[in-house]
């Protein structure tokens, strides 16, 4: 792991449990958003991290109202809780990737899994989320299209993604690779 990333993970807790960040100031209309981007290869560290700062937050900050949401946990979920997991995993078998992508997409679309995802959450319930998986979801799930459909439903709750590639404040490249549509409404959690 290079000491920048560590030095960036080690800046995770003091930002994220001071009062300016829980109280969104200095946004003035903005969302809440914020994206910690980090070298594909490092996930295994990063969620290790994520670990760390679950624990630590409580007992840094007791009175934290905090969720985590693991992406990809939430879509298995999802699908199981619609009786569609052993069905999306026989017609891989039958008719390949392509087909249960296709699918999926209508099951999967942003616009009813924003919803389903704020539900979960309950963000004025909340006073910080983090969102991790992103990488596992992909491509059943696209980040850009999630956070543009979660801007009318987070309020001012901040909420933290944990993202496997780069983000420079316009666009989003997953595992540095992948570019997604212009995004640019979130903040990079540590520069």
């Amino acid at each position: 792991m290079s000491d920048s990333l560590t030095e960036r993970l080690d800046a995770i807790l003091p930002r994220i449990t001071s009062e300016e960040f829980l109280e969104a100031k200095g946004l003035g209309n903005e969302i809440a958003f914020f994206i910690f981007d980090y070298p594909p290869e490092s996930e295994l560290v990063v969620r290790q991290h994520i670990r760390f700062l679950l624990d630590q937050i409580p007992k840094r900050k007791p009175h934290i109202r905090l969720m985590h949401i693991n992406l990809f946990e939430f879509v298995i979920n999802h699908l199981r809780s619609r009786k569609l997991l052993d069905k999306t995993f026989e017609l891989q078998r039958q008719k390949g990737d392509e087909f249960v992508l296709k699918q999926l997409e209508k099951v999967l679309h942003p616009e009813k899994l924003a919803p389903l995802l704020a539900e979960a959450i309950q963000p004025h319930d909340q006073d910080l989320v983090l969102v991790s998986g992103i990488g596992s979801v992909w491509p059943l799930l696209r980040t850009h299209s999630l956070l543009n459909n979660l801007h009318p439903i987070m309020g001012r709750t901040p909420l933290v993604i944990f993202y496997p590639g780069r983000y420079d404040q316009k666009t989003l490249r997953l595992f540095n690779k992948i570019k997604s549509n212009n995004y640019y409404r979130a903040f990079r959690l540590i520069p």
